[in-house]
């Protein structure tokens, strides 16, 4: 889809159909120019060609995986990325982080909540206040509270099973009984996940 009134170019990745039709029609009724592609290798060409200012990628797809994508996004076209997963165990979760990722959506996935975040990161885009390259851990740029929080989020839906919205008052309560903020609950269960996965055999 091409637009004059376009608010961004976004690359959507994921070898699910349905999930990557349903992303596409919904990024291009919100307003922007679309290019999908359902494998990494395709991801990796089209990202070159059409340089999008942003990509969700899937992580496990055949041949190259989202990770592999994300990390040539990163390293030599400089486009941030968001993750769109069906799992968020600590390990994924704590790579995703490593690797620089702008948020991590957990499957299956709602588009009326999806297109409010790439708004929020497409704004940053836009304003030249959020770039992406290569560099060493010490030095990459911190995460935003939304994009921490996202990830804390996803790390206790899959703990306990539950949805987005119970997984969010999870966390809040969780602060509560800490009398510390929510934002400071998510950025502590983060450090301990990245610790936990630093220390995993």
């Amino acid at each position: 889809m091409t637009s004059a009134a376009s608010l961004g170019r976004v690359l959507v990745v994921d070898d699910d159909r349905l999930v990557l039709a349903t992303l596409v029609h919904g990024l291009q009724q919100a307003g922007y120019t679309v290019i999908d592609a359902d494998n990494g290798d395709d991801a990796i060409l089209l990202a070159r060609q059409e340089r999008p200012e942003l990509a969700l990628l899937d992580i496990r797809m055949e041949g190259k995986s989202g990770f592999d994508v994300a990390a040539y996004l990163r390293d030599v076209s400089h486009i941030p990325f968001m993750f769109l997963s069906a799992f968020s165990d600590a390990g994924t979760v704590a790579r995703a982080s490593e690797l620089g990722a702008v948020g991590y959506l957990i499957k299956p996935l709602d588009v009326a909540q999806i297109v409010p975040q790439v708004h929020a990161v497409m704004a940053r885009v836009r304003a030249g206040t959020l770039t992406v390259a290569k560099t060493d851990a010490a030095a990459e740029p911190a995460s935003t509270p939304a994009e921490i929080m996202a990830m804390a989020v996803g790390i206790v839906m899959h703990r306990f099973s539950l949805d987005r919205r119970a997984a969010g008052q999870r966390l809040q309560r969780l602060a509560a009984d800490q009398g510390i903020t929510g934002a400071a609950q998510a950025e502590r269960l983060l450090q301990a996940v990245e610790e936990l996965s630093r220390t995993a055999p």
